[in-house]
């Protein structure tokens, strides 16, 4: 026998409404940008709230030369990367950035500091711009990892 299906039966567009991850800080993140979300009414913050949703895969790092390349002539606006930001050992000459990511590592955080910037955490951003008044978030595509390249249908 099957299952018995509610009327209208299977719901083939489902989204997350919660992240699997079992983090604390995120777990907090999530909270914060829902009332964010509620209170705001800023789709800026529904789109971040979205992506603190989304798996490990669906979040790529970003390198600093992508970073530079991206804020390039935005220089008051705050990059927002829902993700982390990876040093690349290319780049030798780093503007002033003020980012906010989920992550640094050690190095890119270093390199940012150096060159005079900011690296910021979702709660600062939250404190700084509620609005999301003079912010930028990345469209950092995934579609050139392995995994994607992958499970790609080709026509």
């Amino acid at each position: 026998m099957g299952t018995d299906l509610v009327a209208g039966g299977k719901s083939k567009w489902t989204k997350r409404t919660a992240p699997r991850s079992d983090d604390i800080s995120l777990k907090l993140l999530v909270k914060l940008y829902r009332f964010l979300v509620r209170r705001t009414g800023s789709k800026f913050n529904a789109v971040i709230l979205k992506r603190l949703f989304m798996s490990k895969v669906n979040k790529p790092p970003i390198s600093l030369s992508r970073l530079i390349r991206y804020m390039f002539g935005k220089d008051d606006k705050i990059d927002v990367v829902v993700g982390t930001v990876t040093d690349d050992v290319r780049v030798h000459e780093i503007p002033c950035l003020k980012v906010t990511a989920l992550r640094f590592t050690e190095t890119a955080r270093a390199q940012i500091e150096k060159a005079g910037g900011e690296c910021l955490t979702f709660d600062q951003l939250a404190l700084l711009a509620p609005l999301a008044l003079n912010t930028e978030i990345g469209v950092y595509k995934n579609l050139l990892q392995e995994v994607s390249l992958r499970f790609r249908a080709f026509s």
